[in-house]
């Protein structure tokens, strides 16, 4: 599996596309079935480590993903948020650049690594990656954090983010510039622990909150310098309809791409399929959550079609999807192969 991982991102041939999760894997069934739970596997590393390996002992991804919620780094820059739920992740409560002359203040702590979420997410990291050695398991170990942008966002705040990305862009690059080096530093750590892949979740630089015409002069250049440090096999995730930044993502450095629903696949395929390598993009609203198997799998069968390299679902899963419907995406892949003739 991770050999097959591997190929896809480096946009090798495959006997067959991957099919994984590689934004968020809990659910309630799954946290039923392990005896684990949110909120506390939201930080606590055995319970996090137990829910992660549950999308794919039990689901079937062929990947591993943790962790449930991207408020480490934040917290270590003085964000606050809520402790979440049985069925919700935290939510941000409070940030410390209320004015741009906050922005000076912002400094990488000498101890950054040292604090709890971290050190969380670097325990869960040993312990999976002891417990796929131990079981002889081939899977990819997939961590999430956060990248430059929603760094930027979750220090200065949403609204600030969005005036000052037109009215302030250089005060803004300095949170970018911050958030980038800490991704790129924080991904080789959890490298070094034994992470196989690190995806960047940066959706706050998508068209939905970034303007499109700002993101090749004050995005790209950090995610080229963040990729060119990165050691390990990297990839991007991105919220929102990201059509009119697919080419600068794709000169990115970034092996591979997790795109939502609102991007048409064949078009991204078309465009940029040759040089970064497409996840996604099955809608984890309306249909994984809402509908029965049988439409998950025709979404799924669609997206690879369409030109998809890693089959995933679009954004996280809602932690009430059923297990079926998580089933189903690893059904509908095999599936496909054998009615195409492949298998």
């Amino acid at each position: 599996m991770l050999e097959r991982f591997t190929r896809s991102l480096n946009l090798k041939e495959v006997d067959k596309v991957p099919v994984c999760s590689v934004t968020q894997t809990g659910t309630t069934d799954l946290m039923r079935m392990t005896g684990t739970s949110w909120p506390k596997a939201f930080t606590d590393p055995k319970e996090m480590a137990a829910l992660s390996v549950a999308g794919y002992e039990i689901a079937g991804f062929e990947g591993i993903r943790y962790p449930f919620t991207s408020f480490d780094i934040p917290k270590a820059f003085g964000c606050s948020y809520s402790g979440g739920t049985l069925d919700s992740p935290p939510y941000q409560t409070d940030f410390p650049c209320k004015n741009l002359k906050d922005i000076g203040n912002v400094v990488i702590p000498d101890n950054l690594y040292e604090s709890h979420g971290i050190q969380s997410m670097i325990e869960a990291t040993g312990l999976l990656r002891k417990e796929l050695t131990d079981k002889g398991y081939e899977a990819p170990l997939i961590a999430g954090i956060l990248g430059p942008a929603s760094f930027a966002s979750c220090v200065a705040g949403v609204n600030n983010f969005l005036m000052w990305c037109i009215r302030e862009p250089d005060a803004l690059k300095e949170l970018f510039k911050i958030g980038a080096e800490v991704s790129a530093e924080y991904a080789n750590l959890l490298y070094d622990h034994g992470a196989d892949s690190v995806i960047i979740i940066d959706s706050e630089a998508g068209p939905d909150l970034f303007p499109p015409p700002l993101f090749r002069t004050m995005v790209l250049p950090f995610y080229k310098r963040m990729t060119n440090q990165m050691k390990g096999l990297n990839m991007l995730h991105m919220c929102g309809d990201a059509t009119e930044i697919l080419e600068p993502i794709a000169d990115s450095g970034f092996l591979g791409v997790s795109l939502e629903e609102k991007v048409d696949i064949s078009y991204a395929a078309e465009t940029v399929g040759d040089r970064i390598c497409l996840i996604g993009n099955v809608s984890p609203s309306n249909e994984m959550l809402l509908q029965k198997p049988a439409v998950v799998k025709q979404a799924a069968k669609h997206c690879i079609e369409d030109g998809v390299r890693i089959l995933a679902p679009g954004c996280g899963i809602a932690p009430w999807t059923p297990l079926d419907n998580l089933k189903a995406l690893v059904a509908a892949r095999d599936e496909y192969y054998v009615e195409k003739g492949l298998l």
